[in-house]
């Protein structure tokens, strides 16, 4: 697959000169230190980066003002969310709508941000003529972006995510906490309602007809985990 980037211009975002690690770490929404690539130095990084660190270091980051961030997801939340992938894939083979990216989808959403949802739903008119374009990491918002909650997110990095989202133009977003086993459906900035087990994940508009029991994708994720 080409790695073309082109014509696109790389930004640089310049940081404060008085900032320190600290400074850096609250501006990313309060990650662990951890998580920071300080090569290239931060404000610098750009896709090709971030993609030749993934194939030299098999390390997935995304891309915010410039700093290379690792995502965080550990075995479970990967598992869960392949299996709501294998869902939605079922309903998209009977629907074409679109296409279904997973954990390792870099999207760039916003012109210093490229975020990579655990699962994401774009529809085909997003795209060009409706086919996919020749480079690895898309310029275009999710419909739909599903971020599965780990121990290394935290509240204020989910609501940095959140509003990028939003603002390049995702139409739905839901988090989904392995944790409390609840989930929380976005489906403006403004406009959320959290379920619980007996709650449905609903793709309303994005995905006519799509449904799923979130009580049945952490039971099917739960009974193979204890195996």
């Amino acid at each position: 697959m080409s790695t073309s980037l082109g014509p696109h211009p790389v930004l640089q975002f310049a940081f404060p000169q008085e900032w320190t690690m600290a400074d850096l770490q609250a501006h990313l929404g309060g990650i662990s230190a951890n998580r920071i690539r300080l090569v290239p130095p931060p404000g610098t990084a750009t896709e090709l980066d971030a993609l030749l660190l993934d194939d030299r270091q098999d390390c997935i980051c995304e891309l915010v003002d410039g700093v290379l961030v690792e995502k965080a997801m550990s075995s479970f939340e990967s598992y869960l969310a392949m299996l709501l992938g294998i869902m939605l894939g079922a309903y998209l083979e009977k629907h074409d709508l679109g296409i279904l990216l997973g954990e390792a989808g870099q999207l760039r959403i916003l012109p210093r941000k490229m975020r990579i949802p655990d699962v994401a739903f774009i529809r085909w008119d997003r795209f060009p003529g409706g086919k996919l374009p020749n480079d690895r990491v898309y310029r275009v918002a999710p419909n739909l972006a599903v971020e599965i909650l780990s121990a290394g997110n935290t509240p204020q990095e989910m609501e940095m995510k959140l509003d990028e989202y939003f603002e390049a133009g995702a139409q739905l977003v839901w988090y989904i906490d392995p944790t409390t086993r609840s989930a929380t459906i976005y489906t403006a900035r403004d406009n959320a309602t959290t379920i619980d087990t007996t709650g449905t994940l609903d793709g309303g508009n994005v995905l006519p007809g799509f449904q799923v029991r979130l009580g049945e994708l952490f039971d099917r994720a739960e009974r193979r985990k204890s195996n």
